[in-house]
Order: C-alpha cells, then sequence, then structure tokens
C-alpha cells in the first residue's frame, strides 16, 4: 500500500525525536511524507528534514508555546505521537518523592498536556494519536516502580483520551519490550529466546506506528499493541 500523503501535507508532533525509537519514528514518518515537528531535549540528534524544536514534554509553557507555532506555521496537526519518557530504576527504599515525581510526570502526565493542548486541532483534522508505553505495564522486574506505574497510567489514559475524544480522534497505544537502541549487538542467546527469534529494533515500532496513523486503521482505537517478539506470552521457570 502507498502510504505517501500529498503534498498538502498531513503535520505529526513526535516527542522524543532525538533518539533511539522516537528518531525511528520520526524517519519513517518524513519517509512516507510527513511534515514533523521533532521534539526533545536536545534538538541535534533530531533527524533532518523534521522541524526541531527543543523542548521539555514535563514542562506546560514549552509545549503552549510549541502548539502556538505550529498553529503558526501550518494550521494544523493530524497526529500525536507521545513517545518521550524517563527510565530510571531505584529500589524503593532509594526511590524519593522527586523521583517518583520526576519518572510520572514525563512519563504520563506529559502526554496528558499534549493531548490537552492538541485536542482542538486534532479533532479538526480527525487525526491520531499514538502513545508509547510498554510492556512494564504488565509486567516487571525489581524496582521499577515509578516507570512501571508510569506506562501502567498511560495505558488507562489511552482508552480514556479514546473514549473522550471519539469519533474525531482515535488514540492508540503501542508497549514494546526489549528495542535495541544500543550499538552493542544483543547476543545470539538474546535474540533465541524471544519467540519471534530476535530482539526488536526501533523500525518495528516505527512500522506500527506509521499504520495505527494510516486511514487504513480508522475502526481501531483504545487499543493496545504489544510489540515484544512474544515474550510476554512465554512461560518462564528458572
Amino acid at each position: 500500500m502507498d502510504r505517501l500523503v500529498s503534498e498538502s501535507s498531513k503535520v505529526a508532533i513526535v516527542t522524543g525525536a532525538g533518539s533511539g525509537i522516537g528518531k525511528a519514528i520520526t524517519e519513517r514518518l518524513l519517509m512516507d511524507g510527513w511534515k514533523v515537528f521533532g521534539l526533545d531535549l536536545k534538538a541535534s540528534g533530531i533527524p533532518e528534514g523534521a522541524e526541531a524544536i527543543e523542548a521539555d514534554v514535563a514542562d506546560e509553557g514549552d509545549l503552549r508555546a510549541v502548539i502556538r507555532r505550529l498553529r503558526s506555521r501550518h494550521g494544523r496537526l493530524d497526529a500525536l505521537v507521545s513517545n518521550a519518557g524517563l527510565s530510571e530504576f531505584k529500589s524503593l527504599a532509594q526511590c524519593s518523592l522527586d523521583d517518583w515525581n520526576r519518572i510520572l510526570t514525563a512519563n504520563l502526565t506529559a502526554t496528558f498536556l499534549l493531548a490537552r493542548e492538541c485536542e482542538k486541532l486534532l479533532r479538526e483534522s480527525k487525526g491520531a494519536i499514538v502513545a508509547t508505553t510498554s510492556t512494564r505495564a504488565h509486567m516487571s522486574e525489581p524496582d521499577t516502580h515509578a516507570y512501571s506505574a508510569s506506562k501502567g497510567g498511560l495505558l488507562a489514559l489511552t482508552h480514556s483520551l479514546a473514549i473522550s475524544l471519539g469519533p474525531d480522534v482515535r488514540v492508540n497505544c503501542i508497549s514494546p519490550g526489549w528495542i535495541n537502541v544500543s550499538d552493542q549487538e544483543p547476543t545470539s542467546e538474546q535474540h533465541a529466546q524471544h519467540p519471534a527469534g530476535r530482539v526488536g529494533r526501533p523500525e518495528d515500532v516505527a512500522s506500527m506506528v506509521a499504520y495505527l496513523l494510516d486511514p487504513e486503521a480508522g475502526f481501531i482505537t483504545g487499543a493496545e499493541f504489544i510489540l515484544d517478539g512474544g515474550m510476554t506470552r512465554k512461560m518462564i521457570y528458572t
């Protein structure tokens, strides 16, 4: 299927666009013909071709400024990809209230703020929101309290937004498992433990985002898509 959009161009916001999954999503949308507002704390890693914007997604003022700029330049918004987040693991005793609040603000509150600020534009375009959650919304390793809670909250926020914004705006989320965003190649054993036979790549998530933003996904809203190579379905006993 040809996913290229017209030259009159649909506009997307992608947060965390300077590295890892967010960078791959930005590259994919640019390839598909989207105009992309790429947000990150540092603009240096945002792919060429995107409008690179330094912004803190946890800062309400920053987000409002971004939406004003977008409205002024393009007058429309067709997609919001809320991908930015923090990953910091500490024991329960070591996790301060500041640590807890920082993770929840970046990973959960930011999506609420973005959805609220983008609502009018997205309703006008009959657009879509995709949030990046995590399989940690369903399963945990030790000492992942704030991160897991933020991702579980994001999963619930997804279906809440889908009901609140429908039928104008579709809202879905993607829960990645192990996606290799480092320069180090996983070992053969690490690949083999996945039922799919390999560790995930950022492009796997980008492909799903592209699909969920496409009109062909027009009957999908309030849904979670787990991209983990089958790991959450695998019984493991040691």
